[in-house]
């Protein structure tokens, strides 16, 4: 009679005596493989805390002077979304709904508003001329340079990628005037 665990760290192997009581016993060389098998097939559990939010419209007005600008520019991944640096899942739907792994984020990366609210660190990434193309407050930007060393936190990159910006032609069913690159220059 072989017994293993699940996971193939702990096993036993017992005979029947006369009495039909099991005895333990060495393992069988011809069963080391099969409890072998088993510990390599086996990869550890792991549980994780999905955290799912929304850009309002307030926030999205924080960006830009058109906020459903910024969330076709979403939809249509000219603009990638991140929640500390950590890549997420953009729901389908109206709005900037989306999911993100909070073991992938930095610690303490939440914060709270006495409304009572959660407030996570979203950023959104896209080229210059694309947030200038969808209204953005270029009054406010200023180069990295300028911020000084004192003020930059240099994070450790991620161990998968999120998916990139694309920037190639655009995706049909997106209409010429949504896209930020339809804005002249």
């Amino acid at each position: 009679m072989l017994m293993v665990s699940t996971t193939g760290e702990q096993h036993a192997y017992y005979e029947l005596d006369d009495d039909l009581r099991p005895v333990a016993r060495d393992l069988p060389e011809s069963l080391v493989e099969s409890v072998e098998r088993i510990r390599e097939n086996c990869e550890p559990a792991l549980s994780t805390v999905l955290f799912m939010g929304g850009a309002g419209g307030s926030l999205r007005a924080g960006v830009t002077d058109n906020p459903v600008k910024l969330t076709r520019s979403v939809k249509h991944n000219f603009t990638r979304v991140t929640c500390g640096g950590a890549p997420v899942y953009v729901w389908p739907g109206g709005g900037i709904t989306f999911m993100v792994d909070v073991t992938r984020m930095p610690e303490n990366g939440f914060g709270y508003v006495p409304t009572p609210a959660l407030v996570a660190p979203i950023e959104f990434t896209l080229k210059l001329e694309d947030y200038a193309a969808l209204g953005g407050h270029m009054d406010q930007v200023r180069p990295l340079s300028s911020l000084g060393e004192s003020n930059r936190e240099q994070l450790e990159p991620q161990s998968q990628s999120p998916v990139p910006v694309k920037s190639g032609p655009m995706k049909s069913g997106m209409r010429e005037a949504d896209s930020p690159r339809s804005a002249k220059r």
